[in-house]
């Protein structure tokens, strides 16, 4: 892959690393297509049991690439910015389609399409001081790439209203009090506590893959009632047990 992506596999884990530092890791239209074809690697290949996906560099995701967005107002039906920005909202609606369990480990900050990439993981390890905004209205956009569904299915209507109408920012320990992160840790340790998180699922891909898919039919959105959730789990509990048995 180019300089705008790359993939590390080890051990049963994928390491997607954005790697455009001068502009804070923002989306292009490259870096979208490299991070969609880094998905279906790590799809097609079984040994894969967990994702990380961080950034090179202090800073996560500044949302989508400046020159490409000015570029898609000056004409925003011409079919190749069209396609173009297109793009960039499938990357990170690829991530959150990829079978693995996946953590976004987040420093510096994530705004708009980067807090929308963020949002697409599973699971979100954040600096302290990280800030993570909306950042849509404040420069003058509508939110896009399914902004609204990804915040308010974390956190409560009041938090989403917030962020996304009234501009509010929240930096990392904040994100987590709010539920929008799982944990918050000092900048230098957020990628080791990701890793480390990840050994489970990395530990046994088929099972961590067929865990995924049924927590994220299960818990939505829209969640399943509890006796839909008894009888989709029982057919993949029954194979894991069988599995066991037949491992000794």
């Amino acid at each position: 892959m180019s300089s705008e992506l790359t993939l590390d596999l080890r051990d049963g884990l994928a390491v997607m690393t954005l790697r455009a530092p001068e502009r804070r890791n923002a989306l292009s239209a490259v870096m979208a297509e490299e991070m969609i074809d880094a998905c279906e690697t790590i799809d097609a290949d079984e040994r894969i049991g967990a994702v990380v996906v961080t950034g090179e560099g202090p800073y996560f995701c500044a949302g989508g690439d400046r020159a490409q967005l000015a570029a898609a107002g000056e004409d925003p039906a011409e079919p190749s910015r069209f396609h173009g920005l297109g793009r960039v909202y499938r990357a990170f609606a690829r991530v959150g389609e990829l079978q693995p369990p996946t953590i976004a480990a987040i420093r510096g900050g994530a705004v708009g399409a980067g807090m929308n990439l963020a949002l697409a993981t599973d699971l979100r390890v954040v600096a302290e001081d990280a800030k993570l905004f909306s950042g849509f209205l404040p420069i003058g956009l509508h939110p896009g790439g399914g902004h609204s569904h990804l915040l308010s299915r974390l956190v409560g209507r009041e938090t989403a209203n917030a962020m996304e109408l009234f501009g509010v920012r929240l930096t990392g320990t904040e994100a987590v009090e709010r539920g929008l992160a799982w944990t918050a840790v000092p900048a230098e340790e957020v990628d080791d506590v990701a890793f480390e998180l990840a050994k489970v699922p990395a530990a046994d891909p088929e099972l961590a893959r067929l865990t995924a898919r049924s927590m994220r039919t299960i818990a939505g959105p829209p969640a399943v009632s509890w006796p839909a959730a008894l009888e989709l789990e029982r057919a993949s509990q029954m194979w894991s047990l069988r599995r066991k048995d037949l491992a000794g």
